[in-house]
């Protein structure tokens, strides 16, 4: 029997030709010596044999499929065997859509902008602001051998997701000209004469797989909708008005692809009065309700549900059905499933949970009426002393104002129930985040994002006034720091073995790339657009750590890790300052630097950086400025860092080999750069490793970052309270700013070494 391969969308057949498959893919193997394909390629042609017709493309998806079955945690090379053959796949499928001959790997740069430039997907702005001469240039910098340098996993999600394809998600994009158009776009506003140089560097940091951008950069940068941005914070007024002007705000985000933190703490209590009248109020329960139904209704571009995760006070008087909010149990009226939930804690609440005293909860409009002030606009500006307890303390004293009285450690119980069933509300440590705040002269930060890594000014947007002008309304609106998450990360795995001329190289473009999104996004919030502005935040991370500890040699657990996590993250933030400060001797520091820790140098004294070279870096910002108010923040970025083939963000990996369950079959995921030498400091998987560790390397870590940590625990499901409550203040004792999710599972807590004691 003749087995024949249909191409051309059943337009064509042709008898199978098994000497050219051999072929193939001997010449593959002669890149991965290692591996026996003998048993594979037998396995292949019998596959064929048994039918008298395949398609071309099911049957290059058998061969991927049959190889990435074949990775396991003795040969990590077949993921590589699969990633070559879906590479030339996505060659064969770009020159066939494209006109040219798949053996040149790529076409026409210029070809490619114009081409879909003409059908909408690209923008325009890259043909509209480079000349044909430059683009040429630009296209000559493309490496196909980079791609080489990608996994399967890490390849099929870039193709899949993020690079440019027609309507009918046909292959027109290929990786490095993702990179290059990445490139391009966030160049197109340099001054020419050095434009070019700057776009080549930013395409080598690109192409190495030394960094990543952002997931909304990665995917919009030279298309039509350039928004760029990840994540963003909102701070809702207690008015109608502000309420539902907020949730519109966060409707229009979540369209666009962006995360949403909404601080909701300013908002009444249940049974508050409205315009004087006593009990009328319903409390925070019903408005973030209408947030997730925001969540639920407005998806991210259709690619996956809009994120929101709600921020409130451990002080403000709702707290306790706030903490109930994702539980399956209860009245599900007042459930919330879709969003996130995370509570603002105090110093003096810790303290309290720590000697089991009684916490006192306050309504807000009720205080503010009374007192004339907010509690939360206060802070400790020390641990152990400061405004905040003085404030809080005058509310506990005052017999006019109403309060509830509860047990502080009862709260914390709430907490910890919700963490084990639902992985949230996630902890954010107000007083130390306003305590190391750069631009506390001009603001409060009050809540995070999404993700728990930002850290920036926020306020609430207020409508001033509305009146009628002819047949139009006019709104007159005050606008408040909206927070935007500019962000992109170092890939540790890759760049730091580089060497440190590789990583500073890296971080100065880098920091380019990030200052110049905050002027090409196009954001779907105007305050959001004057806070970017006002403030040229960014958010320059990290991903790959336990990927460099074991290149390294390093134990998770070990002293060894938190001092090294010291070292790095010093000489991450040294050089992102300096990469700023250099950017702002050219464009200008932003708008309100004067009078910031940046100019008096208490951001420098706060941390004891008191080397001479530090001494020199603070001493030049104070003269010339800074171009951007916030800097360093480590976000998850797990897709990003599959892409770039090392492991997600600052965490542990799950497993050193395991399978990821699919619809259809199941996909092998292995440690980066997994051998011999590699496999003993990946044996402990996220379970397993020691979360007193993984806190302690974090509060090293937490001194060089002026924003925050994505930062999750990993603990047994069957937990003792009396543990995680250990992990809590330890997080707190330590100065972690925030942490993310409780991931818990059902490993048994004998099997956990750190929490059985």
């Amino acid at each position: 029997m003749t087995t024949y391969i249909i191409k051309d969308g059943g337009n064509r057949q042709l008898p199978f030709d098994q000497e050219r498959l051999n072929r193939y893919l001997d010449k593959i193997h002669t890149e991965f010596p290692k591996l026996d394909i003998e048993e594979y390629k037998r396995k292949i042609f019998n596959f064929i044999e048994k039918k008298e017709a395949y398609a071309a493309d099911e049957l290059v998806d058998y061969l991927i499929r049959e190889a990435e079955a074949r990775t396991d945690i003795h040969l990590p090379e077949w993921e590589h065997f699969a990633a070559r053959l879906y590479l030339n796949k996505l060659y064969k499928k770009a020159s066939k859509n494209r006109f040219y001959n798949d053996d040149d790997k790529y076409g026409s740069y210029v070809g490619l902008q114009e081409s879909l430039g003409e059908r909408g997907i690209y923008s325009g702005n890259i043909l509209k602001n480079y000349s044909k001469e430059e683009l040429i240039e630009a296209g000559k910098m493309i490496d196909p051998e980079k791609d080489k340098l990608f996994t399967y996993n890490g390849l099929y999600l870039l193709a899949t997701r993020y690079l440019a394809t027609d309507q009918a998600r046909n292959v027109y994009e290929l990786p490095q000209e993702r990179w290059l158009t990445i490139a391009l776009y966030l160049m197109q506003e340099e001054p020419k004469a050095k434009r070019m140089e700057l776009v080549k560097e930013a395409y080598w940091a690109l192409s190495n797989l030394y960094m990543t951008v952002a997931t909304p950069t990665l995917a919009n940068a030279g298309k039509t909708g350039g928004q760029l941005s990840s994540c963003f914070i909102d701070t809702i007024d207690d008015s109608l008005q502000g309420i539902y002007d907020s949730n519109t705000d966060v409707a229009r985000v979540s369209k666009h692809g962006g995360g949403v933190g909404a601080y909701i703490g300013y908002v009444r209590s249940t049974g508050a009065a409205i315009r004087g009248v006593k009990g009328a109020s319903g409390g925070v329960i019903p408005w973030i309700k209408q947030l997730n139904n925001t969540a639920v209704s407005v998806d991210q571009l259709g690619q996956r549900k809009g994120a929101i995760a709600v921020y409130l006070d451990v002080f403000h008087k709702d707290i306790e059905m706030f903490l109930d909010l994702r539980l399956n149990n209860g009245d599900q009226r007042l459930r919330a499933h879709d969003v996130f939930t995370a509570v603002c804690i105090p110093d003096l609440f810790m303290e309290t949970v720590e000697r089991r005293g009684e916490w006192y909860l306050f309504d807000p409009h009720e205080v503010k009426a009374k007192k004339g002030w907010y509690l939360q606009d206060f802070y400790d500006e020390e641990k152990g002393e400061g405004t905040f307890r003085e404030k809080y303390e005058e509310l506990v004293a005052d017999e006019t104002i109403s309060k509830k009285i509860v047990k502080a450690i009862d709260i914390m119980k709430r907490i910890m129930v919700s963490q084990l069933e639902t992985g949230n509300p996630f902890m954010f440590y107000r007083d130390e985040v306003n305590r190391m705040n750069p631009n506390k002269h001009e603001g409060m930060i009050y809540s995070s994002n999404l993700c728990t890594e930002i850290m920036q000014n926020m306020s609430p947007t207020k409508m001033i006034q509305e009146m009628i002008s002819g047949d139009q309304i006019v709104i007159t609106k005050q606008a408040g720091d909206f927070v935007v998450c500019n962000l992109s990360s170092v890939n540790l795995g890759r760049a730091v073995p580089a060497g440190d001329e590789v990583l500073e190289r890296l971080v100065a473009i880098e920091v380019r790339m990030l200052d110049n999104v905050i002027d090409l996004n196009e954001l779907p919030v105007p305050q959001a657009t004057i806070t970017n502005r006002k403030y040229r935040s960014i958010g320059l991370g990290t991903f790959g750590w336990h990927h460099l500890l074991a290149q390294k040699n390093i134990a998770w657990d070990s002293k060894e890790a938190e001092e090294f996590a010291d070292e790095l993250y010093e000489k991450i933030n040294f050089l992102t300052i300096k990469a700023s400060a250099d950017i702002a001797k050219e464009k200008g520091a932003y708008k309100i630097f004067k009078g910031s820790d940046w100019n008096t140098g208490e951001y420098f004294a706060r941390r004891k950086y008191t080397s001479d070279a530090w001494r020199e870096l603070a001493e030049d910002v104070a003269k010339n400025g800074i171009r951007n108010a916030y800097l360093v923040a480590v976000a998850p970025n797990m897709s990003t860092a599959q892409i770039a083939g090392s492991t997600a963000s600052i965490d542990p990996i799950y497993s050193a080999f395991y399978y990821e369950e699919k619809k259809d079959y199941r996909r092998p995921v292995i440690a980066p750069d997994l051998s011999l030498n590699t496999y003993p400091y990946y044996e402990k998987g996220a379970y397993k490793v020691d979360q007193f560790a993984s806190v302690r390397q974090n509060g090293r870590r937490q001194r060089h970052v002026d924003q925050s940590l994505s930062f999750n625990f990993y603990v047994p499901s069957g937990i003792k309270a009396s543990k995680l409550l250990e992990l809590h203040l330890n997080a707190w004792k330590e100065g972690l700013k925030t942490t993310y999710y409780v991931r818990s599972n059902d490993i048994d807590v004998e099997e956990c070494e750190w929490c059985s004691s």
